[in-house]
């Protein structure tokens, strides 16, 4: 049966109580709050980590751990960090590690494949709303099932990257030559099936690395490998159900039967993240590659959406990569709070005190899309950018969020008025009720500008007059 829903009563009763605010709280009930909706971690309170309080926070630990194990991929600074899911649902909190996303290389291909695969695994990049989306770990896959072949290949890709490392093969021999390579770099071994998982499982100890428990389309076995790796020791565990084109509906309703255990059940046997590999797709090719790599993308979208937290993909297209990433990246933000940018003047150009002052908000999407458009254009020009608490414009003015008020107060407090000589400043469209109140409070003239920011250049040809 599930464990019941926490409350910050329940946390607050194993804290120090000393209402110190080390942890940057007024007081310890607020800490608990935070602790309860995982705003904080339990090692942002010093008192709860001294001697004097082991006992409780050995019981908070307990009361506050995922229900998904969080494991560690890599060593040192290059590290991916997979799992630690508090919630099944996106919107009954918010998830943790965005889905990992590694390219595949193998001891087939020629050397200068595979180091071409690498460098563009590697320089895969993307701002999007300001922030960086990019590619995490290599997938070494052992296709000669040669131990020789298989670890001057993973030497090679070793020393030629910095990003974390899945070694897969099923014979512990050729795991083994592998792992002598890079056993520093803690690489995850995939994988422990019914018949090696005593070698692998002894790989694992060894060598300190993450494993793989594979089963493919067989629950119970693979909840029962699980129970003998963890009596076994191995406690950094990755389960994969097995990943299916052909059975898609066995592929997802798998992947969702084990998330909704540890979610919901707290089966801590099956509580552990999850991988799958679209990458299968390739083992049968269509007749032209890009089926194939269409197959991959829709397999890959849906693993994201159904609790995937590794993906090994082959293909390196754009078009399959970038809306894999962005999904992710809009999945795994706190649904809790709105994509926020900083407020105040950005400078757009080398504007001059006669430049144009443009108006937006500071809600991610609306300041990176007018930005976007601005650049665009090659505009000269200064944009206020105003707090309306991560809102776009429209919601920002039903909300009365966006007000002739707050935008007085950025006038001022950005200090625009010492950078130009005129006192004009152009509103969006959407904005354009506010325009005579705006006039009234601040004494500057409002010019309304066009209702989508891809007009602005436009406006300004037609409409702009320097003061």
């Amino acid at each position: 049966m599930p464990k019941k829903t926490l409350s910050p009563t329940e946390v607050y009763k194993y804290l120090p109580k000393t209402n110190c605010k080390e942890c940057g709280e007024e007081n310890c009930m607020a800490f608990a709050a935070k602790l309860v909706n995982r705003e904080v971690t339990l090692d942002k309170c010093p008192p709860i980590l001294t001697e004097k309080y082991k006992n409780e926070y050995k019981a908070l630990w307990e009361m506050l751990k995922p229900p998904v194990k969080e494991v560690t991929i890599g060593s040192g600074s290059n590290i991916v960090k997979i799992g630690g899911k508090l919630v099944m649902y996106r919107h009954e909190l918010t998830y943790h590690n965005p889905t990992a996303i590694a390219i595949d290389v193998s001891d087939d291909m020629p050397e200068e494949e595979i180091v071409k695969r690498v460098k563009e695994a590697e320089s895969f990049s993307y701002t999007y709303i300001g922030q960086n989306l990019k590619l995490d770990l290599i997938a070494i896959r052992s296709v000669l099932n040669d131990p020789d072949t298989f670890k001057a290949t993973v030497k090679k890709v070793s020393s030629i990257t910095n990003l974390p490392l899945i070694l897969c093969s099923l014979d512990p021999n050729v795991m083994e030559a592998g792992l002598i390579e890079v056993s520093s770099k803690k690489p995850l071994i995939y994988g422990a099936t019914k018949e090696n998982w005593k070698e692998m499982a002894e790989l694992s100890l060894m060598y300190k690395c993450p494993l793989t428990v594979f089963s493919p389309n067989d629950l119970r076995t693979l909840k029962s490998l699980t129970k003998t790796l963890l009596a076994y020791g191995v406690e950094d565990l990755v389960l994969d159900p097995g990943t299916f084109w052909n059975g898609l509906a066995d592929t997802l309703n798998n992947f969702t039967m084990l998330r909704r255990a540890a979610c919901k059940e707290e089966d801590e046997l099956l509580g552990f993240p999850l991988i799958g590999v679209p990458a299968i797709v390739w083992i049968e090719p269509s007749e032209f590659p890009e089926v194939t790599a269409w197959k991959e993308a829709c397999l890959a979208s849906m693993l994201i959406t159904r609790y995937a937290d590794v993906l090994i993909m082959h293909s390196l297209d754009g078009w399959v990569l970038l809306p894999l990433t962005i999904l992710r990246q809009n999945l795994y933000t706190d649904p809790r709070k709105p994509v926020a940018v900083e407020t105040g003047i950005k400078v757009f150009g080398n504007p001059t005190e006669e430049s144009p002052i443009l108006l937006t908000t500071n809600f991610a999407l609306t300041y990176y899309t007018v930005a976007s458009d601005i650049e665009a254009s090659k505009i000269d020009c200064y944009l206020l950018v105003v707090d309306t608490e991560g809102l776009s414009v429209e919601s920002a003015v039903a909300g009365r969020k966006l007000t002739a008020e707050k935008v007085a107060e950025s006038i001022k407090g950005s200090g625009i008025e010492n950078k130009v000589k005129h006192k004009t400043i152009i509103i969006p469209g959407r904005a354009s009720r506010l325009s005579g109140e705006i006039e009234e409070l601040t004494g500057w003239k409002v010019l309304v500008g066009p209702m989508d920011s891809s007009g602005i250049s436009k406006f300004l040809q037609e409409k702009w007059v320097k003061a």
